[in-house]
């Protein structure tokens, strides 16, 4: 049976996390950086050494094709992005390309030709850590984002998107977007402690919890923290704080993937001695069904309204993002875990916690994901980790997967 070469893929990892490395091993590489152009200079090399085509759309995105005997049908794409968080992990993104990549090096070592071509393609922002939003280039080809507002985002050095792509040379053509899509499979680290605490190396993803961003905004009265009795203050940060614990009690009352997070908490003035008069709270709602995203936000909005008729404070409610679940294509999802099954591991099904580009593409492709196992659930990190012998068994499932795909 054909296996990836796990030993090249794991020093390509290690090879492409050198760029923008850090002291503590880990991986700064914002978009259009000149860290980013020089991890998408290195991709580029690997897929022409490999008998590659490399192609650019007007979003950066990056396609390497690795041509079938039928040109003209749909190709089978594969791959996620290189970009990263600050003082991020070598592993986020970068090992679905490099692991995509590696099973078209696998192909052409071999002399495998499959009928359908196959695509490797490295998405452009997909973090969104320099331009917000994340994922705007896949959202783009999904046609949820125009182009014009894409190339306007500017990071915090008031630099725009569109300048940036021009300055390292990365703005290519809106012909070299793909036309039409046969699937679309992404391989990624899984970003949690799931599968290590199971035992398990890998997993079929059949979807992507839903999500809902709110920014709640309590109003008091802000006052010397000396002279205001405890009995009359209209005190925002004790309402803010009161609902940050009900919302995790309010997501504890539900089993798991559902999480409820609170990631920004900002008293203003946020002085030492006065009472704050304001504090805005951000929070993060992810649930795996649309009724169940739907009724955890009534309730969210119920308890916080409570508190603040409790506290004698206002509550201005918010909803700044709401993105329904993602169910990926149930015949894809099956076949990568027959695969896994094949692979002679246990069958796991999975939905991830985090977006990644596969949610837009599944707008306009069958698209499914396969995930990795993460040493200690950790990711977003500079310890971010896998174990090789996972990254093996990713790359043969993901290589049976692609030839049942693009017919071999």
């Amino acid at each position: 049976m054909l296996r990836a070469n796990g030993g090249r893929l794991k020093a390509s990892l290690l090879e492409m996390g050198k760029i923008g490395g850090t002291a503590a091993g880990g991986v700064t590489r914002l978009t259009l950086s000149d860290a980013d152009k020089q991890a998408r200079d290195l991709f580029a090399a690997w897929a022409r050494d490999a008998g590659l085509s490399v192609r650019v759309d007007d979003l950066g995105n990056q396609y390497a094709r690795l041509e079938g005997s039928e040109p003209s049908a749909p190709p089978v794409l594969l791959g996620s992005h290189l970009d990263t968080v600050p003082a991020g992990g070598k592993f986020d993104g970068a090992f679905g390309v490099l692991t995509a990549l590696e099973v078209a090096r696998t192909l052409r070592d071999a002399g495998v030709r499959t009928r359908r071509s196959i695509e490797v393609v490295n998405f452009t922002n997909e973090e969104g850590a320099r331009f917000e939003p994340a994922m705007i280039a896949s959202g783009t080809l999904a046609g949820q984002f125009a182009p014009d507002y894409i190339y306007d985002r500017r990071d915090r050095e008031g630099r725009s998107f569109g300048e940036e792509l021009d300055r390292i040379g990365y703005r290519g053509s809106a012909a070299n977007r793909p036309e039409e899509i046969h699937a679309y499979i992404e391989t990624h680290i899984e970003q949690g402690p799931v599968l290590e605490a199971e035992g398990l190396p890998l997993a079929a993803v059949e979807g992507v919890l839903g999500l809902e961003w709110v920014n709640v905004t309590f109003k008091g009265l802000s006052q010397h923290a000396g002279p205001s009795p405890m009995r009359s203050r209209r005190d925002a940060m004790v309402a803010a704080a009161r609902a940050v614990v009900a919302l995790r009690d309010l997501a504890l009352e539900y089993p798991d993937p559902a999480v409820v997070t609170v990631g920004r908490f900002q008293p203003i003035p946020g002085v030492i001695n006065q009472i704050p008069g304001e504090v805005i709270v951000g929070i993060d709602m992810r649930l795996p069904s649309a009724q169940v995203l739907d009724e955890v936000g009534e309730r969210a909005r119920g308890l916080i309204q409570r508190i603040a008729t409790e506290e004698k404070v206002d509550a201005l409610v918010e909803t700044i993002r709401k993105v329904p679940p993602t169910i990926f294509d149930r015949g894809l999802v099956e076949l990568i875990e027959a695969e896994i099954v094949a692979e002679g591991l246990p069958r796991k099904r999975m939905t991830s916690g985090a977006g990644h580009d596969a949610v837009y593409i599944n707008e306009i492709a069958p698209t499914a994901m396969l995930f990795v196992r993460t040493v200690g659930g950790k990711s977003h990190c500079e310890t971010e980790a896998i174990n090789w012998e996972d990254a093996q068994q990713a790359a043969d499932v993901l290589l049976r997967v692609v030839m049942r795909l693009a017919g071999s």
